[in-house]
């Protein structure tokens, strides 16, 4: 029997080891990879990340913006939708996520479910739902909110064929239970692209990675300099080439992203990373474009900001949701069991930023609250910052709305 494949998330900058994510049937296995962020160890909180690279963000926020380009519709806006029904005996009832889904939606928008629906949404879209699948069962994007967007969009005629559930990796969404049965059918499911775990077959004929043609080569974000070889967390260059499907100073955008979605919505799992959070920003930022592992240790989460201000994600973001029906406060972005906690909570926003603000505020409360070591350094929050100078969101918490259901 071949080894199987891991898959490393999260190289970074810290030198300070995390569970990976392996599939060995539907488990997960241990050890190896690095975290995004700085995790509770001593030492590691105040390495400084070295200056970072220069990235073509420029020509990003010299495209003009268009009607639905970030913060959205209702900048520096945040609902919190609570309710103890929704998660029960560990088990989530898909009736009541429903239900929170359409409350936290009405509230936000100030309009009914029909007309909140032609404030992010025209006839003709092709609607990307941007899933978490990282952690299942615990701490991913779980089916039932997915399922309570999906009815939204076919009760608005929405066609089916014109909704994808999609992630960048095929497997990852099959493991997380994204599979043609669990919705009506001709909605679509889509990783961007395909990693072979036994690390054998990812290559075609010709030698080049069978996810090739998936990615757009004129649409990138560039990281001067950094060019995927010898990246700290992998084992060889080939093993990074299976993950991210090219090297060099470009990782470019999946072709779904820039030629088939028009519209995204993003539906983030609530989970830290390090001292910082995995969320909203987060779950686009990487989950868009290949050729990530590279910007970890060089760019930190500004990569977050920066992938978000290109047009083909600025443009196209108009919802952003966070389920924290579970949450996890330490030992992520993958799920760690002793971390994580019935919350019953998704929080809604159109402006990805404002949310994650909020979501880092509460997990830092909630790391202090169980005695997990709090670095409070500005940079797990500056990325935040950034994007508000930039006019993408609000990050200044006294200029956010945060309204709890």
């Amino acid at each position: 029997m071949k080894k199987r494949q891991r898959y490393q998330p999260m190289p970074t900058s810290t030198d300070v080891t995390r569970r990976e994510f392996v599939k060995i049937g539907a488990a997960t296995a241990a050890a190896g990879g690095i975290v995004l962020g700085v995790p509770s160890v001593p030492g590691a909180q105040e390495r400084t990340p070295p200056p970072a690279p220069e990235t073509n963000i420029n020509d990003f926020m010299k495209v003009p913006k268009g009607k639905h380009a970030l913060p959205g519709a209702f900048p520096g806006r945040v609902v919190e939708v609570k309710d103890p029904r929704s998660l029960v005996d560990d088990k989530i009832d898909a009736k009541v996520v429903a239900e929170m889904f359409e409350r936290g939606v009405r509230t936000l928008t100030g309009k009914d479910m029909k007309e909140s629906f032609g404030i992010f949404f025209e006839p003709g879209d092709v609607i990307g739902l941007k899933v978490n699948p990282v952690g299942p069962p615990l701490i991913n994007t779980h089916v039932e909110l997915t399922q309570a967007v999906v009815t939204w969009l076919l009760d608005n005629k929405v066609p089916p064929a014109r909704i994808v559930i999609w992630d960048r990796f095929d497997y990852m969404l099959k493991d997380a239970g994204y599979t043609p049965d669990q919705f009506p059918k001709g909605v679509r499911i889509e990783g961007l692209q395909t990693m072979d775990e036994t690390g054998n077959t990812w290559k075609d004929a010709n030698g080049n990675h069978v996810s090739l043609d998936k990615f757009d080569k004129d649409v990138y974000y560039f990281a001067k300099g950094i060019v995927g070889k010898g990246v700290k967390g992998y084992k060889d260059d080939e093993f990074y080439l299976n993950q991210h499907v090219f090297n060099g100073e470009y990782s470019y955008f999946g072709t779904l992203v820039t030629k088939q979605l028009t519209k995204i919505v993003n539906l983030a799992a609530y989970k830290n990373t390090g001292a910082g959070i995995s969320m909203a920003t987060k779950n686009v930022g990487y989950g868009s474009l290949c050729n990530t592992g590279r910007l970890h240790a060089p760019l930190f989460f500004n990569v977050c900001t920066e992938v978000l201000a290109a047009p083909v994600i600025r443009e196209k973001l108009v919802l952003n949701v966070t389920e924290a029906l579970r949450a996890q406060y330490d030992g992520g972005p993958d799920k760690n069991a002793q971390f994580v906690y019935p919350n019953h909570a998704i929080l809604l926003a159109t402006d990805p930023f404002a949310l994650d603000m909020i979501c880092h505020r509460q997990l830092v409360a909630k790391r202090k609250e169980m005695g997990i070591a709090v670095n409070e350094n500005p940079r797990f929050t500056d990325y935040l910052h950034y994007a508000e100078r930039l006019g993408l969101g609000v990050a200044n918490t006294e200029k956010i709305q945060f309204v709890r259901v």
